[in-house]
């Protein structure tokens, strides 16, 4: 019999362990450093102030929906609507812009999200639609109302005060980066700091349970999909005042670049798992990657592969973690 005390032995098998766990928990900061050394080498200006700021401002309005998908995902649910409801934010805020000036379009690109995602939550909650069947349902009589809306013709307002949002800057930074950034902050003290995130991640994690401890699951699973419709509307809104128009066509790849970084970042598809911080630095990778294939002059439907490989990896990621852990 060996002499050896039990703890002692334990260790060098609890190194690799230790090891495995580490990787799993920051493996996309180290895809993010990894990215960030190869892009460096292949595009040396990527670090370049001016370069940093273009990555940010383009992609604010894809990050803000992130933040919502977030929310969606790690309480349990999925929508494919966003991008319709994006389209249809751009839409409303260059219609109203004349009539009613930059706030009060703004206002009513709120009110119109708003009533789209009490419509997606209501059919997912009370109809016991499944969520993929639902927000594909959802999106696909949005985009049409976005058509409707506009005449299927692209909204040109003649108020320069439109183009606040999207191309004024506050001490040498886009306007849509502190909106950008502010979004991203408030989702994540709401999921670390406030009752109700917690109460998300229960009811993601384990719908029965968190019923049986009196939390209002389908209130709170339902006010998921407000959320990120409004979060949509509001990037619509960013980018059809960067651009100066709304197009009822401008949310076609939200929906796909959304999940990609929310998924990315390490939230979970099965709900209970994900963290903002985690979003934000599949915001930058996605963000990153884009601005050094577009420098690089690669083929938009290469870039489009490259996404598609990347989010096929990050699901395999979480289900070999997930079965690990169990």
């Amino acid at each position: 019999m060996s002499n050896v005390p039990i703890s002692s032995a334990a260790k060098p098998a609890s190194r690799p362990l230790f090891t495995r766990d580490i990787f799993l928990q920051f493996g996309v900061v180290w895809a993010f450093v990894l990215l960030l050394v190869a892009s460096a080498i292949l595009y040396p200006r990527v670090f370049d102030p001016n370069n940093v700021k273009n990555i940010l401002s383009q992609s604010a309005p894809v990050g803000i929906v992130a933040v919502g998908m977030t929310f969606v995902m790690i309480g349990g649910g999925f929508d494919l609507s966003v991008g319709a409801i994006f389209a249809l934010g751009a839409v409303v805020f260059a219609h109203l812009a004349d009539p009613l000036g930059l706030w009060g379009a703004a206002g009513a690109v709120v009110v119109a999200s708003t009533i789209c995602g009490v419509i997606n939550g209501l059919i997912v909650t009370k109809l016991r639609v499944n969520p993929f069947v639902a927000t594909l349902g959802t999106g696909s009589a949005f985009g049409g109302y976005a058509f409707i809306y506009s005449d299927a013709a692209p909204q040109v307002p003649n108020d320069f005060s439109f183009q606040y949002l999207g191309t004024e800057a506050w001490f040498g930074w886009p306007i849509s980066i502190y909106i950008l950034i502010a979004v991203f902050l408030i989702g994540a003290f709401v999921l670390a700091r406030c009752t109700y995130g917690r109460s998300i991640y229960a009811t993601g994690g384990n719908t029965e349970a968190a019923r049986l401890s009196g939390i209002p699951v389908d209130v709170l699973r339902a006010s998921t999909y407000v959320m990120t419709a409004l979060c949509s509307g509001i990037g619509g809104m960013i980018l059809s005042s960067r651009l100066g128009v709304g197009q009822a066509d401008m949310g076609g790849s939200i929906a796909l670049d959304s999940i990609a970084i929310v998924v990315i970042g390490g939230t979970s598809l099965l709900g209970g798992e994900g963290t903002m911080w985690r979003t934000a630095i599949g915001l930058l990778i996605i963000a990153t990657l884009t601005n050094v294939f577009d420098s690089l002059a690669i083929n938009n439907n290469y870039q489009l592969v490259a996404k598609g490989v990347i989010v096929i990896g990050a699901v395999a990621l979480d289900i070999y973690a997930r079965r690990i852990r169990t």
